[in-house]
């Protein structure tokens, strides 16, 4: 697309997602490890002299005002009084709603890209800040790198985690984050884990999906998605004949870990077109060690 800027918005899983407690604004807190993949959405930006900030294709399901990268844009030229705008066009990838971060990941990319289109120079603290403004997991793709998070995903402490390919399969199915969190069956109260007990878990098992870190390392949501949304069930029981397979966030997709591209895509060429007559979409990732886009702020 002529005068457009291409710029990447990658996946992200939970490796494990325990949750801690509740503050009293209803906000669940968390702990989790965030790992970038290599399976992108593309977010095409052309700046213009003009104010306007515009969206110039149509998804399904996304009016342009609720669009995050829109929003993103939005904010960050309200935060800045920057008199430039922006079109923007988004090339979809990443299942929506799956649990995969890709509207969060969309808006962090707008706002590292602008940052840099529009020489703004805002610091990644004060992008991390804005990003907080429009969703919990949009500060993780700020930050740039794997981590560690607690609170309700906005601390961050980077992690180094081992190279790895991932099997992911998403059923077509909308899970209500607000219905899962507000189930009766949630732990709510999970024991605080430290950094050092998952690298720990992970170096002595070479892998955090078996021996005992698969026990101490879960996802808490998993159980009540499993018993709400029967194809992600079957999905994860699917997945789970090759490993121990994941949930990954509040679903609908849920993940296997293995240890070369080979593997995972034999896996990935097995998969079910469709599971208790619901579609189920399916790809391989490579995780990542940094966002392609993380020299856009300065620390």
């Amino acid at each position: 697309m002529q005068d457009f800027q291409l710029y990447l918005a990658p996946a992200k899983i939970n490796l494990f997602l325990h949750i801690t407690g509740q503050r009293a604004d209803g906000y669940h807190l968390l702990q989790t490890v965030f790992r970038l993949l290599d399976f992108y959405d593309k977010i095409h930006l052309k700046p213009t002299q003009t104010n306007a900030i515009k969206r110039v294709n149509t998804i399904a399901g996304v009016p342009e005002a609720q669009d995050l990268c829109v929003r993103a844009a939005t904010l960050l030229q309200q935060h800045t009084q920057c008199p430039l705008g922006v079109e923007i066009f988004v090339e979809k990838n990443i299942p929506m709603g799956g649990g995969l971060g890709g509207g969060s990941s969309d808006a962090a990319t707008v706002l590292l890209a602008l940052n840099r289109l529009w020489r703004l120079n805002l610091s990644r603290a004060e992008l991390l800040s804005l990003g907080l403004q429009l969703g919990a997991d949009v500060p993780f793709f700020i930050f740039g790198s794997n981590a560690w998070a607690e609170g309700v995903g906005e601390q961050l402490q980077p992690m180094h985690l081992h190279d790895a390919y991932y099997v992911v399969l998403t059923p077509n199915v909308h899970v209500s984050t607000a219905q899962i969190f507000a189930n009766k069956q949630l732990t709510k109260n999970a024991i605080p884990k430290t950094m050092s007990d998952f690298s720990g878990a992970s170096k002595s098992v070479n892998d955090f999906n078996t021996g005992n870190l698969s026990a101490a390392f879960t996802n808490d949501l998993e159980k009540v998605v499993c018993n709400d949304y029967p194809p992600v069930y079957a999905c994860l029981t699917w997945l789970n004949q090759f490993g121990d397979a994941r949930m990954s966030g509040s679903g609908a997709s849920v993940f296997l870990e293995v240890a070369n591209e080979k593997v995972a895509t034999e896996i990935c060429n097995q998969k079910p077109q469709n599971v208790l007559g619901v579609a189920v979409q399916g790809f391989v990732a490579k995780g990542l060690n940094q966002h392609p886009l993380l020299d856009f702020a300065s620390d």
